[in-house]
């Protein structure tokens, strides 16, 4: 894929899944890179797992913090129901990168709320964009070194889409920066992990990129 002038960004998911720290992790790289950022976040009823929405806007002349809708060019669902809350924001030219492990809300367990199975979000996605990558990040953290890492497994599977107008070395700096050591370098592997994951199933012709 090109990369654009200006790219708006949307992660999303529910407290305690580590959406402000990639946020912050990509607003550093894009510092550090010197590309232009705006932003803005909703952390909600973060503590108890409630929704966590984050928005970065990168490059161009980008003035207002957030993104129109229908003008994202990538939603990342760290949780998968999180992509539907926000599916106002996308179109046909956007990617959507899911990740396939659900937090069910406590409303759910109580009764209170239903929860749509992977096939209806998926489905539902796809009336708007064929670009829908899915992608079990916590799996994929847990081989890296640490569950912990899922968020981190993103943000590569973000820089996978080839559309980040700052460079993976930069990100790979940003992480190193945050974390020291051996925890550095397990993120580091996580990053990687999510990257080439996003970048093989962008090669497979379900995916229209």
């Amino acid at each position: 894929m090109a990369k654009k002038d200006e790219i708006n960004i949307i992660i999303c998911g529910v407290g305690g899944q580590g959406v402000v720290l990639v946020s912050e992790l990509l607003g550093n790289a894009a510092v550090m890179g010197g590309v232009a950022v705006k932003g803005s976040e909703v952390l909600g009823m973060a503590q108890r797992g409630g929704s966590v929405f984050s928005n970065l806007r990168l490059g161009g002349d980008v003035i207002a913090p957030m993104t129109p809708e229908g003008k994202c060019d990538v939603l990342i669902a760290v949780e998968p129901s999180e992509a539907l809350r926000n599916i106002q924001y996308i179109s046909k030219n956007s990617v959507v990168v899911l990740n396939t492990t659900t937090v069910l809300p406590y409303t759910v367990y109580l009764g209170q709320s239903g929860y749509p199975s992977r096939k209806e979000i998926v489905d539902k996605l796809h009336e708007v964009t064929d670009r829908v990558i899915t992608m079990d990040a916590s799996e994929i953290a847990r081989q890296a070194g640490s569950l912990q890492a899922a968020n981190v497994v993103m943000l590569g599977a973000l820089f996978g889409t080839g559309l980040m107008p700052i460079s993976e070395e930069t990100a790979k700096e940003a992480i190193l920066s945050r974390f020291k050591a051996k925890v550095g370098e397990t993120n580091i592997k996580a990053f990687d992990m999510g990257y080439e994951a996003v970048k093989k199933a962008l090669k497979d012709a379900s995916v229209k990129g």
